[in-house]
């Protein structure tokens, strides 16, 4: 089964429980959770006015392809309250995947690698906690050569160390 890697946020209500429950609902899934990061307190990043979001990452392993597991990602967001009103507005819950094997893929409803991966300093610092040494596909990169050439990580604050059966 090919490893792939999510992203998690949230800055509305119980940030923390809506975090945990996406994972409970996702390992309900035929999906198999490896790794869980700390979870970060970070800036939004771009948007309206909004509140601190908390942000993790999770190493997996699934069967499902990736637009099926896109598509039960974002089945879980919706059960959990997330409304999209407006690109990068508030949400109880965001579920992005960022990397699915080695797999390269532009389509209207998913692009693999995710797309500004090596932008996000909340996505880079919690993956370079689970897999520093991973090689993001059509990048020739690892998560920590991204992750270095960042030039600040000020806005992403380590929140929770354990937070999930699985940290």
């Amino acid at each position: 089964m090919p490893a792939a890697y999510i992203g998690l946020g949230s800055n509305q209500g119980h940030r923390l429980r809506y975090l945990q429950e996406a994972l409970a609902r996702l390992e309900q899934e035929p999906v198999r959770l490896e790794k869980v990061s700390p979870v970060y307190e970070t800036k939004p990043l771009g948007g309206p006015p909004q509140g601190l979001y908390l942000n993790a990452c999770a190493a997996l392993q699934t069967a499902l392809p990736p637009v099926v597991l896109l598509r039960r990602m974002q089945q879980i967001e919706l059960a959990l309250g997330r409304v999209r009103r407006e690109r990068w507005g508030p949400r109880t819950i965001d579920l992005d995947l960022l990397v699915y094997g080695e797999v390269i893929m532009r389509t209207p409803s998913l692009e693999l690698p995710h797309p500004r991966l090596a932008e996000r300093d909340f996505v880079l610092r919690p993956m370079h906690d689970i897999a520093p040494e991973l090689l993001i596909p059509g990048t020739g990169m690892t998560v920590r050569q991204l992750a270095a050439r960042r030039p600040s990580t000020d806005g992403v604050v380590l929140y929770r160390v354990e937070w999930y059966p699985h940290s």
